[in-house]
């Protein structure tokens, strides 16, 4: 029982394996473990022994180290560009309920079930944030792919953009720690490239 495993939704977690002597034989450049599981229906695993689903992939990446604090800085930047697009977006329709409904804009504050809506809510990217965007997934995908060299840049964003989504791949590539993505059209994209 203290090993049951319980998964109501899709979840992929993400680990990150820094090994210290082991790495591939072949290469000479650092390289990280990325290491994965996911679950496409719900599981609830009471003994382990006798457990096996259809439903439960696993798998492993060797990744450069550069490549991941590189993208990591990258999505970063990304999510400040999309945090900025929210305010100037927030405030714009602020000014709207503040000339519509004068009395009560004073006493609108955010309250955290808005602020939790406004983290899932799409973002309707700028030029410059989609073109950020789809360099940072292309990048996403070339680390993901089986076959690097073959993967194509991307020529459009594949999952709606919201501050939630471009948190939890700036926190699935952070080396330092691990992340659960169960955001639909984000886990859909990551599995999709894991398969």
């Amino acid at each position: 029982e203290s090993r049951a495993a319980n998964a109501p939704n899709k979840e992929l977690s993400i680990q990150w394996y820094i090994p210290s002597l082991a790495k591939p034989s072949d290469d000479t450049e650092a390289k990280v473990l990325l290491l994965y599981a996911y679950n496409t229906k719900p599981i609830k695993i009471s003994n382990i022994k006798i457990f096996s689903s259809m439903s439960i992939f696993s798998g492993h990446l060797w990744i450069p180290l550069a490549r991941i604090i590189s993208l990591q800085e990258e999505l970063s930047n990304l999510k400040q560009q999309v945090e900025i697009l929210m305010q100037s977006s927030k405030r714009l329709s602020s000014v709207s309920e503040t000339a519509s409904f004068p009395e009560q804009s004073e006493t609108l504050k955010i309250i955290p079930s808005t602020k939790a809506k406004m983290n899932i809510a799409k973002v309707h990217l700028d030029e410059k944030t989609e073109e950020m965007a789809k360099r940072c997934l292309s990048e996403v995908k070339t680390l993901l792919s089986v076959v690097p060299a073959l993967s194509l840049p991307l020529t459009e964003v594949p999952f709606d953009v919201t501050l939630q989504s471009i948190a939890d791949l700036e926190g699935m590539f952070d080396p330092a720690n691990g992340c659960v993505i169960t955001e639909e059209s984000l886990f859909s994209w990551i599995t999709s490239l894991l398969q």
